[in-house]
């Protein structure tokens, strides 16, 4: 596909300044950028990028005010969203799948499936499955006993969905996420011996749900671990046994959320954050990358550190941290003052 850029400006509803006429075939970073590229700024940490992209057109924010090298720029109020737009016109068309069941995949007798749906080679799909309408599952994927799968969903090679575990529709699981799992749980007697407890509940997961690769959600004790709506999962996860995630929140790369922990709609959880177990985070919250959250978080609250406090006691916290070098050796030189002080008295 090649566009002009005044093409991409009307399409947009964007004004262009500069050469309208360059001719755009592609999408890049500012510093991979080449002639023929458009490019984008949406973090100013990269504002120095632009005076020297290679890119033919660049978005920025509307009020931009600093050098551009491209021949070409358009303003917007949310570039990123302008450029994502963009990217779908340039990116390859989507992969298209043929319905219908491959030769090498196993479905038991009494699979219900809806119209258009798609089971890839050596698929399991034991008794009891359901599978919405135009709903795809590529190679390899394992869907136990009861499994009740929405319309339109999509789940990459290896998923493994456990048994009487359900999703709603337009799901996204990526390679090797697992959905039902046993929940970590075990009695101890009073030697120390571990006794395994049933784990005889499920997990429900809403509509929208995207969910990354390698990410485990573990099934409830009893009831239901439950995904909400528009929950958004990166690679890498673990969700323990009854656990509640609200609507449109988002869990970033390797966090880990113990059992029967809640967290409230639109929260954030940033990389490699730890929830403790039976801890409710709620609706707004943010919790910054590397966090150790062991009590409740108030709604609308960022905090950051281990154990998380507020964004800006941890901030004063880091600061006095900074300054422990200096205290030491003015402390050192009042220990030398005290000491010539007592000599002098003795």
């Amino acid at each position: 596909m090649e566009l002009t850029v005044a093409e991409i400006g009307s399409k947009l509803g964007l004004p262009v300044e500069g050469d309208g006429s360059c001719r755009i075939k592609g999408i890049a970073g500012l510093r991979e950028a080449e002639t023929g590229d458009i490019a984008f700024l949406a973090n100013r940490k990269y504002a120095a990028d632009v005076a020297r992209t290679q890119a033919s057109a660049v978005i920025v924010p509307k009020d931009w005010d600093r050098p551009c090298a491209a021949p070409a720029l358009l303003r917007a109020d949310d570039p990123d969203k302008a450029f994502t737009q963009v990217a779908g016109w340039f990116a390859p068309p989507p992969i298209s799948v043929a319905p219908g069941i491959h030769p090498t995949a196993v479905v038991a007798a009494d699979v219900r499936l809806g119209r258009d749906v798609s089971i890839g080679p050596y698929c399991v799909l034991e008794p009891g499955v359901e599978i919405g309408d135009r709903s795809v599952l590529f190679a390899g994927c394992y869907l136990g006993h009861g499994v009740k799968v929405g319309a339109d969903c999509r789940f990459y090679p290896h998923v493994s969905i456990r048994e009487y575990c359900c999703i709603g529709d337009r799901a996204i699981l990526h390679s090797g996420v697992v959905i039902g799992s046993d929940g970590f749980g075990y009695n101890v007697d009073a030697k120390g011996v571990r006794t395994k407890i049933p784990q005889i509940g499920i997990v429900a997961i809403g509509n929208d749900v995207e969910i990354g690769s390698n990410t485990t959600v573990d099934r409830a004790r009893f009831g239901r671990t439950r995904i909400g709506d528009g929950v958004k999962i990166d690679n890498l996860v673990q969700i323990a046994h009854n656990v509640v995630i609200g609507d449109h929140a988002v869990i970033v790369a390797q966090v880990g959320i113990s059992g029967s922990s809640e967290i409230g709609k639109h929260a954030i959880l940033a990389g490699q954050v730890g929830v403790a177990g039976h801890i409710v985070i709620g609706e707004g919250a943010v919790v910054g990358a590397q966090s150790g959250v062991p009590n409740d978080i108030p709604p609308k609250t960022f905090v950051l550190g281990a154990p998380a406090v507020p964004r800006m006691e941890f901030a004063r916290n880091v600061a006095n941290v900074s300054r422990l070098p200096i205290l030491k050796e003015k402390v050192a030189a009042l220990e030398k003052r005290l000491a010539e002080l007592e000599k002098k008295l003795a």
